[in-house]
């Protein structure tokens, strides 16, 4: 390890380490009633990593003994007054109360959304979320954007969404939620048509009697798409479905029901959207 001190911890009681004990997603979103910084952890070590490179400051590194000899380079880019604990994975078990086997934990604190209109603004594209409460399908949509779009991409979601820097969300996305720019949309939904004064075609993806083939619509014509996913099973509203300019479908075989919304949004991504 670089010259930096390693603070071994061996009771899984210890303060030092209450941002990881037993603490729901929830609990570390609202510390700020108890005059607390609000956090987040990230799991596993290419999520640390991301989280180094993010924009969101780093509370502290917790890693197992077994990760130690591989980390030189991570502990290296922490700052320096950010502690690094080592603790037994017995130990690690007892502080966050979940099975853990990845090794590796951070907590990151939180920072103020981007205010949505001026996050857009500085987009070429973007993916507006309406309702998405299932994690893993939240942390899917900024892996596939981070993927199939890269710079100059961001997320908007509604009030109601699952919140991006949820421990399986980020985790789902591979640590891109803490790098693709995102924030609420207020309000919900008539502030998705003030997209279209900056330029943006506003895309919704679902099946509806207007809805045109994907395949149908010539990427070159979109130099600005934003497109429009709802959640599993009910989709997107009609009044969200109303402020999008068209509706486009993914052609599918006789008999299948839809797409999973991440797999639905990655192929419509690839179609639409150049990444770089």
């Amino acid at each position: 390890m670089p010259a930096r001190e390693v603070i071994t911890i061996d009771d899984p009681a210890d303060p030092r380490l209450a941002d990881y004990a037993n603490l729901t997603d929830a609990d570390l979103r609202d510390r700020e009633r108890l005059g607390l910084q609000p956090a987040f952890i990230a799991e596993g070590e290419p999520v640390v990593r991301h989280l180094i490179n993010s924009r969101f400051p780093v509370r502290s590194v917790l890693i197992s003994p077994d990760k130690r000899g591989r980390l030189d380079d991570l502990a290296s880019s922490l700052p320096e007054d950010c502690p690094l604990y080592l603790a037994s994975p017995a130990v690690i078990r007892g502080i966050v109360g979940f099975p853990f086997h990845r090794g590796v934990l951070a907590c990151g604190s939180r920072l103020p959304n981007p205010e949505p209109l001026a996050l857009a603004a500085s987009c070429r594209a973007l993916v507006i979320c309406e309702d998405l409460c299932n994690p893993d399908n939240v942390g899917a949509v900024f892996r596939n954007l981070s993927a199939l779009g890269g710079s100059g991409c961001g997320v908007l979601l509604s009030p109601r969404c699952c919140d991006p820097l949820y421990r399986k969300a980020i985790r789902v996305s591979m640590g891109h939620a803490l790098r693709i720019p995102f924030a609420t949309l207020h309000p919900w939904p008539d502030g998705i048509t003030a997209l279209r004064d900056l330029g943006f075609q506003l895309i919704a993806l679902g099946l509806t009697p207007r809805s045109r083939p994907l395949r149908d619509l010539d990427p070159a014509g979109f130099a600005r798409p934003a497109l429009l996913v709802g959640s599993e099973g009910p989709g997107l509203t009609e009044s969200a479905i109303a402020a999008a300019d068209l509706c486009a479908r993914i052609p599918m075989a006789p008999g299948a029901d839809s797409l999973n919304v991440a797999v639905a949004l990655g192929v419509a991504l690839a179609h639409l959207v150049t990444p770089r």
